[in-house]
Protein backbone atom coordinates (compact mmCIF):
# COMPACT_ATOMS: atom_id res chain seq x y z
CA UNK A 1 0.00 0.00 0.00
CA UNK A 2 2.93 2.33 0.70
CA UNK A 3 6.66 2.44 1.38
CA UNK A 4 8.36 5.00 3.58
CA UNK A 5 10.72 7.27 1.64
CA UNK A 6 11.74 9.47 4.58
CA UNK A 7 10.95 9.95 8.25
CA UNK A 8 12.14 12.30 10.96
CA UNK A 9 10.62 14.01 14.00
CA UNK A 10 8.86 16.58 11.80
CA UNK A 11 7.43 14.70 8.85
CA UNK A 12 6.78 11.39 7.14
CA UNK A 13 7.08 10.91 3.38
CA UNK A 14 5.59 7.85 1.75
CA UNK A 15 5.55 6.29 -1.71
CA UNK A 16 1.84 5.77 -2.30
CA UNK A 17 0.54 2.93 -4.46
CA UNK A 18 -2.09 3.46 -7.14
CA UNK A 19 -5.64 2.33 -6.47
CA UNK A 20 -6.10 3.33 -2.84
CA UNK A 21 -7.85 6.47 -1.58
CA UNK A 22 -5.99 8.73 0.82
CA UNK A 23 -9.20 9.21 2.82
CA UNK A 24 -12.37 7.15 3.11
CA UNK A 25 -14.50 7.21 -0.03
CA UNK A 26 -17.90 5.84 -1.05
CA UNK A 27 -16.50 2.35 -1.68
CA UNK A 28 -15.95 1.82 2.05
CA UNK A 29 -12.62 0.15 1.31
CA UNK A 30 -9.61 0.57 3.57
CA UNK A 31 -7.98 3.94 3.03
CA UNK A 32 -4.38 5.01 3.24
CA UNK A 33 -4.73 7.49 6.10
CA UNK A 34 -6.37 4.97 8.45
CA UNK A 35 -3.57 2.49 7.82
CA UNK A 36 -0.97 5.22 8.31
CA UNK A 37 -2.48 6.33 11.60
CA UNK A 38 -2.50 2.76 12.88
CA UNK A 39 1.28 2.64 12.44
CA UNK A 40 2.08 6.33 12.92
CA UNK A 41 -0.54 7.89 15.25
CA UNK A 42 1.02 11.34 14.93
CA UNK A 43 0.67 11.50 11.12
CA UNK A 44 -1.25 14.53 9.79
CA UNK A 45 -2.28 15.17 6.19
CA UNK A 46 -0.66 18.09 4.39
CA UNK A 47 -1.91 17.43 0.84
CA UNK A 48 -3.60 14.63 -1.12
CA UNK A 49 -3.19 12.51 -4.21
CA UNK A 50 -6.02 11.06 -6.30
CA UNK A 51 -6.91 7.43 -5.70
CA UNK A 52 -5.28 6.34 -8.94
CA UNK A 53 -2.15 8.48 -8.57
CA UNK A 54 0.99 6.92 -7.12
CA UNK A 55 4.16 8.46 -5.72
CA UNK A 56 5.36 11.04 -3.21
CA UNK A 57 2.93 11.98 -0.43
CA UNK A 58 4.02 14.27 2.43
CA UNK A 59 2.58 14.04 5.95
CA UNK A 60 3.38 16.11 9.02
CA UNK A 61 4.24 14.69 12.45
CA UNK A 62 3.88 17.96 14.35
CA UNK A 63 1.30 20.74 14.23
CA UNK A 64 3.97 23.33 13.51
CA UNK A 65 5.28 21.44 10.51
CA UNK A 66 1.74 20.89 9.19
CA UNK A 67 0.94 24.60 9.45
CA UNK A 68 4.21 25.61 7.83
CA UNK A 69 3.95 23.08 5.00
CA UNK A 70 0.27 23.84 4.38
CA UNK A 71 1.11 27.54 4.08
CA UNK A 72 3.77 26.76 1.49
CA UNK A 73 1.25 24.75 -0.54
CA UNK A 74 -1.29 27.58 -0.32
CA UNK A 75 1.33 30.15 -1.39
CA UNK A 76 2.47 27.92 -4.29
CA UNK A 77 5.98 27.67 -2.89
CA UNK A 78 6.08 23.87 -3.17
CA UNK A 79 7.59 22.56 -6.41
CA UNK A 80 5.91 19.39 -7.69
CA UNK A 81 6.75 17.21 -10.67
CA UNK A 82 4.53 14.45 -12.04
CA UNK A 83 5.10 11.90 -14.78
CA UNK A 84 2.25 10.67 -16.97
CA UNK A 85 1.71 8.39 -19.94
CA UNK A 86 -0.78 9.93 -22.38
CA UNK A 87 -2.31 8.85 -25.66
CA UNK A 88 -0.93 10.31 -28.87
CA UNK A 89 2.43 11.76 -29.90
CA UNK A 90 3.04 14.92 -27.86
CA UNK A 91 5.09 17.69 -29.54
CA UNK A 92 8.78 17.55 -28.67
CA UNK A 93 11.55 20.06 -28.30
CA UNK A 94 10.45 22.48 -25.57
CA UNK A 95 8.42 23.08 -22.44
CA UNK A 96 4.82 24.07 -23.15
CA UNK A 97 2.30 25.90 -20.97
CA UNK A 98 -1.31 24.80 -20.50
CA UNK A 99 -3.05 27.91 -19.21
CA UNK A 100 -6.71 26.91 -18.97
CA UNK A 101 -8.94 28.00 -16.04
CA UNK A 102 -11.01 25.26 -14.41
CA UNK A 103 -14.45 25.11 -12.87
CA UNK A 104 -16.53 22.41 -11.23
CA UNK A 105 -18.69 20.35 -13.56
CA UNK A 106 -21.23 17.62 -12.97
CA UNK A 107 -20.82 14.46 -10.89
CA UNK A 108 -17.59 15.51 -9.11
CA UNK A 109 -15.90 16.28 -12.40
CA UNK A 110 -14.03 19.42 -13.35
CA UNK A 111 -13.84 21.11 -16.72
CA UNK A 112 -12.15 23.96 -18.52
CA UNK A 113 -14.10 27.21 -18.08
CA UNK A 114 -15.00 27.56 -21.74
CA UNK A 115 -15.68 25.61 -24.90
CA UNK A 116 -13.20 23.04 -26.15
CA UNK A 117 -13.43 24.64 -29.58
CA UNK A 118 -12.21 27.96 -28.11
CA UNK A 119 -8.91 26.54 -26.86
CA UNK A 120 -6.03 28.05 -28.85
CA UNK A 121 -2.81 26.18 -29.55
CA UNK A 122 0.41 28.09 -30.22
CA UNK A 123 4.17 27.61 -30.05
CA UNK A 124 3.98 28.42 -26.34
CA UNK A 125 1.15 26.03 -25.48
CA UNK A 126 -2.61 26.19 -24.97
CA UNK A 127 -4.78 29.09 -23.77
CA UNK A 128 -8.39 30.21 -23.81
CA UNK A 129 -10.13 33.59 -23.47
CA UNK A 130 -12.26 33.22 -20.35
CA UNK A 131 -13.11 35.30 -17.29
CA UNK A 132 -14.66 32.33 -15.54
CA UNK A 133 -13.22 29.58 -13.37
CA UNK A 134 -10.04 29.40 -11.32
CA UNK A 135 -6.65 30.16 -12.86
CA UNK A 136 -4.87 26.87 -13.61
CA UNK A 137 -1.44 26.54 -15.19
CA UNK A 138 0.59 23.42 -15.99
CA UNK A 139 4.05 23.28 -17.57
CA UNK A 140 4.68 20.15 -19.64
CA UNK A 141 7.37 18.61 -21.81
CA UNK A 142 7.77 15.23 -23.45
CA UNK A 143 10.35 12.82 -22.06
CA UNK A 144 9.90 10.01 -24.54
CA UNK A 145 7.48 8.85 -27.21
CA UNK A 146 6.35 5.35 -28.05
CA UNK A 147 4.41 3.87 -30.95
CA UNK A 148 1.08 5.35 -29.83
CA UNK A 149 1.71 7.08 -26.49
CA UNK A 150 3.97 9.69 -24.88
CA UNK A 151 5.73 9.97 -21.52
CA UNK A 152 5.39 13.49 -20.10
CA UNK A 153 6.94 15.48 -17.27
CA UNK A 154 4.36 17.79 -15.68
CA UNK A 155 4.89 20.75 -13.36
CA UNK A 156 1.65 22.21 -11.98
CA UNK A 157 1.97 25.89 -11.03
CA UNK A 158 -1.45 25.77 -9.39
CA UNK A 159 -2.98 22.94 -7.39
CA UNK A 160 -6.55 22.60 -8.63
CA UNK A 161 -8.47 19.36 -8.17
CA UNK A 162 -7.86 17.03 -11.15
CA UNK A 163 -5.89 19.81 -12.85
CA UNK A 164 -3.41 17.61 -14.71
CA UNK A 165 -6.07 15.14 -15.80
CA UNK A 166 -8.43 17.81 -17.11
CA UNK A 167 -5.73 19.88 -18.81
CA UNK A 168 -4.32 16.93 -20.73
CA UNK A 169 -7.72 15.54 -21.69
CA UNK A 170 -8.96 18.89 -23.00
CA UNK A 171 -5.95 19.49 -25.25
CA UNK A 172 -6.33 16.03 -26.76
CA UNK A 173 -3.79 13.95 -24.80
CA UNK A 174 -5.77 12.13 -22.07
CA UNK A 175 -3.83 10.21 -19.44
CA UNK A 176 -3.80 6.48 -20.06
CA UNK A 177 -6.08 4.68 -17.60
CA UNK A 178 -8.14 7.79 -16.77
CA UNK A 179 -11.73 6.53 -16.77
CA UNK A 180 -13.12 9.87 -15.58
CA UNK A 181 -11.70 12.19 -18.22
CA UNK A 182 -10.55 9.77 -20.87
CA UNK A 183 -12.13 8.51 -24.08
CA UNK A 184 -14.78 5.84 -23.37
CA UNK A 185 -14.14 2.41 -24.89
CA UNK A 186 -10.73 3.40 -26.25
CA UNK A 187 -8.28 0.47 -26.35
CA UNK A 188 -5.38 2.90 -26.61
CA UNK A 189 -6.44 4.81 -23.50
CA UNK A 190 -7.61 1.85 -21.45
CA UNK A 191 -5.25 0.50 -18.77
CA UNK A 192 -5.30 -1.27 -15.43
CA UNK A 193 -4.36 1.90 -13.51
CA UNK A 194 -4.19 5.66 -13.89
CA UNK A 195 -0.78 6.36 -15.42
CA UNK A 196 -0.03 9.43 -13.30
CA UNK A 197 2.83 9.43 -10.79
CA UNK A 198 3.90 12.04 -8.22
CA UNK A 199 7.59 11.88 -9.08
CA UNK A 200 9.18 14.67 -7.03
CA UNK A 201 8.23 17.15 -4.32
CA UNK A 202 10.46 20.01 -3.18
CA UNK A 203 9.34 21.72 0.02
CA UNK A 204 12.69 23.25 1.01
CA UNK A 205 16.33 22.57 0.25
CA UNK A 206 16.44 19.97 3.01
CA UNK A 207 13.03 18.46 2.19
CA UNK A 208 13.36 17.24 -1.38
CA UNK A 209 11.82 13.85 -2.17
CA UNK A 210 11.70 11.63 -5.25
CA UNK A 211 9.80 8.45 -6.08
CA UNK A 212 11.14 6.23 -8.86
CA UNK A 213 8.94 5.75 -11.91
CA UNK A 214 6.99 2.46 -11.75
CA UNK A 215 8.06 -0.11 -14.35
CA UNK A 216 4.52 -0.22 -15.74
CA UNK A 217 4.95 3.29 -17.17
CA UNK A 218 7.64 2.24 -19.64
CA UNK A 219 5.70 -0.90 -20.48
CA UNK A 220 2.58 1.14 -21.24
CA UNK A 221 4.62 3.59 -23.33
CA UNK A 222 5.90 0.86 -25.64
CA UNK A 223 2.60 -0.98 -26.12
Amino acid sequence: MFDILFSDSECLVIDKQSGISVLRDRSGQENLFEQLRSQHPDAKLVHRLDKGTSGVLLLARTDNFRKSASKKFEDRQVVKFYVAVVTGTFPEGKTYSIDLPLRRGRKSRYRVAGLRSDIRASRQGWTIDSREGLASVTKVRVLQTGPHRSLLLLKPHTGRTHQLRVHLAWIGYPIVGDTLYGVPNSDLQSYSRLMLHSHRLILTTNYNFTSALPETFMQALQE
